[in-house]
């Protein structure tokens, strides 16, 4: 083989690994236009991983803001400050996260993150797209995603995130695209008397 052909089949491959990324960022660009409407919207969840056990709640989003529920904790966030409620000790935790602590609070970060920092890998199974996310630093919290998004909707169904050697695995359902108030992303003393607040910022 010579050298000239060795060149075409070079050339065709980066095309071809080309089209693949783009065509990955742009089902991202959709679903990022469906989940980070301005308006907000909802779903239910289950995670689950070998660390931290299976628990199961809702979420809300609007824009970066994102309120979550589950049978333990509540969190919440409204783009700077967050408080996650521990109702089993009656305390309130109040933070300015990273993007890495936002990311193990709220799988759908991936929204705001995709274009920064991780190569993208696409295929499609069975009526979903399947996205793998890998960090270009091998210092990040989170080295890995794997999501997998509704071909029609452009809804994401579940989520794969490792750190380190550990896997956490967020199913998401019924996803429902309605607008969520401001107030439901900010805590309010009022609703928690009990409540012990420490401020760790």
């Amino acid at each position: 083989m010579n050298i000239r052909k060795i060149f075409l089949i070079l050339m065709l491959c980066s095309a071809i690994l080309t089209i693949k990324a783009q065509t990955a960022t742009q089902v991202l660009d959709k679903t990022a236009a469906v989940v980070g409407r301005s308006s907000g919207c909802s779903a239910a969840f289950t995670a689950s991983s070998s660390k931290y056990g299976t628990t199961s709640g809702t979420i809300a989003i609007k824009g970066r803001k994102f309120h979550a529920r589950t049978p333990q904790a509540i969190v919440w966030f409204d783009g700077k400050t967050q408080w996650s409620y521990l109702k089993q000790n009656e305390e309130v935790n109040v933070s300015t996260p990273t993007q890495a602590q936002q990311m193990r609070m709220n799988p759908m970060t991936f929204i705001h993150i995709y274009k920064t920092g991780y190569t993208q890998r696409m295929t499609k199974q069975k009526g979903s797209y399947f996205i793998t996310l890998t960090a270009k630093n091998k210092k990040r919290t989170v080295q890995q995603m794997q999501i997998w998004i509704n071909s029609r909707s452009y809804v994401p169904t579940k989520i794969r995130m490792r750190q380190g050697n550990s896997w956490t695995t967020i199913t998401v359902r019924n996803f429902s695209a309605a607008a969520q108030p401001n107030s439901l992303f900010r805590f309010n003393a009022k609703d928690f008397p009990n409540a012990e607040v420490i401020d760790l910022r």
